[in-house]
C-alpha cells in the first residue's frame, strides 16, 4: 500500500501574491494541480492525501475535475499544522486512521501489501514532478527505511556560526540539497513523527529529519534540477515560461 502526502498549507508570503502561490494558475491549471497530475497517474500510488485549508479544498477537487484527472484516488484532505512537519504529521495521522478501512479494503487478500506500505511526501509549490522520480523513490525504498533525492553542491560551501562572518569552509563533495518528494516505510516514520510530538515536531525543518533523528536508514539517489521550489516571482516567471514555450527556456 502506497500513500502520496500533498503539502498545500503554506501561505507563500515571500512571493507576494494576493493568494498562496500553490493556486497560482499557469497555463491553465494551478499550481497544485501540476503535482496532483503526476501523483494521481502514477500506477505505485494508490490513495493521495491533501493538507490544505478548508476554503481551497473544493478549488482544488473542481481543478482537478476541470483537467480530466482522477480524483477518485484523493482519499481525503488535513487541517494543516503551524509548521511544515506538524502538517505532515495531520496527514499521517489522519492516513493511519483510515488504515482500517482504505489501506485494508486496497490490500485485499494479499496482507504482503498492506505490510509493506509507504508514504510519499511532496510539496504543492514543487510543480514539476516527474513520474520517474517517484518511481525512483519507490523502487529505492525496497532497500531502506526511506529515500530522499539530492542534488550536489556546485558551488563553495561556508558554515558561519552567527550568520555575519565565515566560520569554515565545508567540504562539498559531502554536502547535498535535499529536495522533495521523499519516501519513507509509513509505519517507521509514523512512529519517528510520534515521539517528537506536540513539541519536537515544530522544530523540524524537513521530512527527512524525524526518520535521521529515530536512526532509520534514509538512502540518497540522484534528484531533479527540474523539480526546483518555487519561492520567488522569478521562480514563477521561469516556470511560467517553461510552460508557455513547452520546456523550452
Amino acid at each position: 500500500m502506497k500513500a502520496a502526502v500533498l503539502l498545500s498549507g503554506g501561505m507563500g508570503l515571500r512571493m507576494g501574491a494576493d493568494i498562496p502561490k500553490q493556486y497560482i494558475r499557469v497555463s491553465g491549471k494551478m499550481l497544485i494541480t501540476y503535482c496532483l497530475e503526476t501523483l494521481l497517474a502514477h500506477p505505485m500510488i494508490d490513495v493521495v492525501q491533501i493538507v490544505a485549508e478548508e476554503e481551497w479544498r473544493k478549488v482544488i477537487l473542481d481543478d482537478v475535475k476541470e483537467n480530466g484527472l482522477n480524483a477518485e484516488k484523493i482519499c481525503g484532505f488535513s487541517k494543516p499544522g503551524t509548521e511544515r512537519q506538524s502538517s505532515v504529521f495531520h496527514a499521517l495521522a489522519d492516513l493511519k486512521g483510515r488504515m482500517g478501512d482504505v489501506f485494508c479494503g486496497l490490500a485485499g487478500e494479499n496482507p504482503e501489501r498492506l505490510a509493506s506500505g509507504a508514504v510519499l511526501i511532496h510539496d504543492a509549490v514543487r510543480p514539476n514532478l516527474s513520474k520517474e522520480q517517484v518511481t525512483d523513490c519507490f523502487k529505492a525504498l525496497k532497500k531502506h527505511d526511506g529515500v530522499m533525492p539530492v542534488l550536489p553542491m556546485k558551488d563553495t560551501v561556508y558554515l558561519s556560526e552567527d550568520g555575519g562572518r565565515v566560520s569554515k569552509l565545508l567540504d562539498r563533495e559531502k554536502v547535498f540539497a535535499g529536495q522533495a518528494p521523499e519516501a519513507f516505510l509509513f509505519d517507521k516514520y509514523y512512529a519517528a513523527n510520534l515521539r517528537l510530538m506536540p513539541d519536537g515536531i515544530c522544530r523540524i525543518k524537513g521530512s527527512t529529519e524525524p526518520a535521521v533523528l529515530a536512526g532509520m536508514d534514509v538512502a540518497m539517489i540522484p534528484g531533479d534540477e527540474n523539480n526546483f521550489k518555487i519561492t520567488t516571482k522569478a521562480d514563477l516567471k521561469y516556470f511560467r515560461k517553461q510552460k508557455e514555450t513547452g520546456g523550452c527556456v
